[in-house]
């Protein structure tokens, strides 16, 4: 279930022998068509269903033109911080953060409160 105009980060599953950065850039470029540099391993959580862990990153876009493939996502787009702030904050009714409780929350409010160790 996926309430409409909620907005989480990109996501998917590792594949037998892919290293964690790997599987980011394939993930990205599948999902939104944007090609990722460096890659950083910031947090992961525990998912129940089914059974995996969730393993968050940080990536350096090379590129900024999303293509989205509508069999893996159905809509993807950039936001500055103050757009995400406003989600966050309730004042953007056409988007929903991520649930709380999930590590993409955690991510999002890590980086709007300038918690997390990004690097540039």
């Amino acid at each position: 279930f996926w309430p409409e105009g909620m907005y989480s980060l990109l996501a998917g599953f590792m594949e037998p022998g892919e290293t964690i950065e790997a599987a980011v850039r394939r993930e990205v470029g599948e999902e939104a068509g944007i090609e990722v540099g460096e890659v950083r391993y910031l947090a992961s959580q525990p998912w129940p269903f089914p059974s995996s862990l969730m393993i968050g990153c940080h990536g350096i876009a090379l590129t900024d033109s999303i293509s989205i493939q509508a069999d893996e996502i159905e809509d993807a787009k950039w936001v500055t911080r103050e757009e995400m702030m406003q989600v966050l904050a309730g004042d953007n009714p056409g988007m929903k953060a991520a649930r709380k409780g999930s590590i993409a929350r955690f991510l999002i409010e890590g980086y709007l409160a300038d918690r997390l160790a990004l690097g540039t």
